[in-house]
C-alpha cells in the first residue's frame, strides 16, 4: 500500500510536468539547512531556554535517527521496487537507509519547537510552523525518496524528542543541580551509541556486482549526527559553568551582533566539511565537523555575547 501511494504520487508528478518539484525540493533543503539559523539566533538574542530547547530537542532527535536508521536498515523505496523512480534532485541526497525519515526527523523539534514557543504570543506563527513541517514530510513522499511509514515514524520520533527536553528543561529550571549529572549520561550515553553503530553488523546486498547500501557511508552522516550530540552535552556543560551568557534582548546593537555572529556558522556549515574529511577521513572529519559547529552554537559564540553584554547572575 505504502507503495502505491508513491507510484500515485510519482504520476501526479510526472503529469504535471514536475511543475512542484523544486517547490517540494526547497521544502525538504530548507529543513535542515537554514531552518537551523532560526532557533540558534534565538538561544543567542532573544530567549536563551527557549532557543536551547529547540536545539537540544533537534540534537537528540537527528543522534537517536541515526542510530535506529542503522539498526533498521530499510532500503530506499526504489530500491524495494523498481517503479519508483524518485526526482532527479532528490535522489542524490537521499542514499542510504530510508527509515525514518532524516529530514521530518529534523523539521518535526524545529518547527514544532518553534510552533510551541509562539502558540500562546503569534498563534498564526505558530500554525505556519505546523504546516510547512507537514508540508515538509509530505514533500519526502513528493520526491519519491522515503515511504509514509518513514515520514510518520520521522515525526513522532522529533514530536518524542520534543515532549522530552520540554519536560527535562522544566525539571532543571526546579532543579538546577540535576543537569549535570543528565548532561553527563547523555555525553556517556552518546559515545556509548557511536561504539555500537561502529561494530555492529549490517546487510551487504548486492545486485548486479554493485552493494546496495554501502554501511561505511552511512556511518559518515552517523559519526557527523551523533558526534553534534557529543558536542553539546560538552558544550552546554562548559556554557553552564564557565560562560553563562544572557540573551541581549532585541536591541539594535544585540541585532547586529547576534547576525554577525551566524557568518563565521554559516562558513562552518558550508565549509568546514571537506577539509576536516580530507584531513582526518569520512568518519572523524564528519564529526569534527558538526561538532565544532555545535560547540560555536552552544558556547563558541556565547562566550563573545558574554564579553559583550554581561553574564547572568
Amino acid at each position: 500500500m505504502d507503495i502505491a501511494y508513491l507510484l500515485f504520487l510519482q504520476d501526479f508528478r510526472i503529469a504535471i510536468g514536475d511543475a512542484l518539484t523544486p517547490l517540494m525540493s526547497w521544502l525538504s533543503h530548507f529543513a535542515v539547512r537554514e531552518l537551523l539559523f532560526v532557533p540558534v539566533f534565538i538561544y543567542w538574542c532573544m530567549d536563551k531556554k527557549a532557543g536551547l530547547r529547540v536545539i537540544f530537542a533537534t540534537r537528540l532527535c537527528v543522534g537517536i535517527n541515526a542510530v535506529i536508521k542503522l539498526c533498521a536498515c530499510v532500503y530506499r523505496p526504489w530500491i524495494r521496487d523498481p517503479r519508483i523512480v524518485p526526482a532527479n534532485n532528490a535522489i542524490q541526497s537521499a542514499g542510504g537507509y530510508s527509515f525514518p525519515s532524516g529530514h521530518t526527523t529534523t523539521a518535526t523539534p524545529l518547527y514544532g519547537g518553534l510552533a510551541s514557543w509562539q502558540w500562546n504570543r503569534h498563534r498564526a506563527l505558530s500554525w505556519l510552523c505546523v504546516v510547512m513541517l507537514l508540508l515538509t514530510g509530505f514533500s519526502r513522499n513528493y520526491l519519491g525518496v522515503h515511504t509514509p511509514q518513514d515520514v510518520l515514524v520521522g515525526l513522532l520520533l522529533g514530536v518524542c524528542c520534543l515532549w522530552t527536553v520540554t519536560r527535562l528543561s522544566a525539571y532543571f529550571e526546579a532543579n538546577p543541580g540535576k543537569e549535570d549529572l543528565y548532561l553527563v549520561w547523555g555525553f556517556v550515553l552518546s559515545v556509548l551509541a557511536l561504539v555500537y553503530v561502529n561494530y555492529k553488523s549490517y546487510p551487504l546486498d548486492y545486485v548486479d556486482g554493485r552493494l546496495l547500501v554501502d554501511p561505511q557511508k552511512m556511518l559518515n552522516d552517523a559519526y557527523g549526527d551523533i558526534g553534534g550530540l557529543i558536542a553539546f552535552f560538552a558544550a552546554r556543560f562548559v556554557e553552564k559553568h564557565w560562560i553563562r551568557f544572557r540573551a541581549p534582548g532585541t536591541s539594535a546593537k544585540a541585532v547586529t551582533v547576534c547576525l554577525l555572529g551566524l557568518v563565521p556558522l554559516l562558513f562552518i556549515v558550508n565549509n568546514l566539511k571537506s577539509p576536516m574529511v580530507a584531513q582526518f577521513g569520512p568518519h572523524w572529519g564528519n564529526l569534527i565537523a558538526k561538532s565544532i559547529r555545535d560547540a560555536y552554537i552552544v558556547a563558541g559564540f556565547p562566550a563573545v555575547l558574554a564579553l559583550i553584554f554581561g553574564r547572568e547572575d
